[in-house]
């Protein structure tokens, strides 16, 4: 991939990302750390994430900060945000990226099922939001970055539950926009298309499907995890200074 624009203004700011240990998080964490800001991220998978962390270090020159969370648990992602502002300072930039989209289908999804995949998509993105921006306040503003997808707008199947946490972040965006503004937050969403992750490629990736994606974007290079932390940067930087309440997408044209 080309070589990435650097931002000054990401220098030692405080960043947190959920679901930073592997795939798209991965890649936030990483190029967050490049632009030498002081990186937090939770995640589930611990040997993973401590591989990151090495990695990036090895890599940047900047050590992240992982702690292990499980976003479903309100109370303690809020510990791990308070740990976050204890040990790096005021969080300026939080990055709600974590999602699970394991494949279902209407008729077998359960009441069970239902919440919990709100609990993993769309839950913590309001949770998270509310502990930071005391925090970005006290910073006289700061950047939300949350996480949708394009798959309820071309109408993935299999997703139904997914779908409708992804789209309820496009309301989220806007009203959070709304309120924080006047404390100059800015809270934007990034819409990624299909990207090659090493799970999607383990295991949804085929050559019918593949076709079906290239035929279907507009660029038929596949999306990489990069793609979609170099829009991340973007919308956290001062480059991005009057952009809030909307929806970046990083889709190779599909939508």
């Amino acid at each position: 991939m080309p070589q990435s624009a650097i931002y000054p203004t990401l220098a030692n700011k405080t960043v947190f990302i959920t679901g930073g240990g592997s795939g798209i998080g991965a890649a936030h964490t990483m190029a967050f750390a490049a632009q030498k800001a002081k990186v937090a991220f939770v995640d589930i998978a611990e040997a993973e994430s401590q591989a990151l962390v090495a990695k990036v270090a090895a890599e940047t020159g900047h050590r992240p900060t992982f702690i292990r969370c499980d976003i479903r648990d309100i109370d303690a992602l809020r510990a791990a945000i308070e740990r976050t502002r204890r040990e790096l300072g005021d969080i300026g930039v939080l990055v709600n990226n974590a999602a699970h989209d394991q494949r279902h289908k209407i008729a077998e999804v359960t009441v069970a099922e239902w919440d919990d995949r709100m609990a993993v998509n769309l839950r913590p993105m309001f949770f998270a939001a509310q502990t930071v921006a005391p925090q970005m306040k006290r910073l006289g503003g700061g950047s939300i970055v949350n996480f949708s997808s394009i798959s309820w707008v071309v109408k993935s199947g299999d997703l139904p539950v997914y779908n409708t946490a992804k789209a309820a972040v496009f309301g989220l965006t806007r009203s959070l926009a709304r309120e924080l503004g006047a404390h100059n937050i800015r809270v934007n969403t990034v819409s990624p298309g299909w990207v090659m992750t090493e799970r999607q490629m383990k295991l949804w990736l085929t050559p019918e499907a593949d076709a079906i994606r290239a035929a279907s974007q507009c660029l038929p290079a596949r999306i990489a995890p990069e793609h979609l932390a170099d829009m991340a940067v973007f919308l956290a930087s001062d480059a991005s200074a009057m952009c809030s309440a909307q929806n970046f997408v990083v889709d190779g044209g599909w939508s």
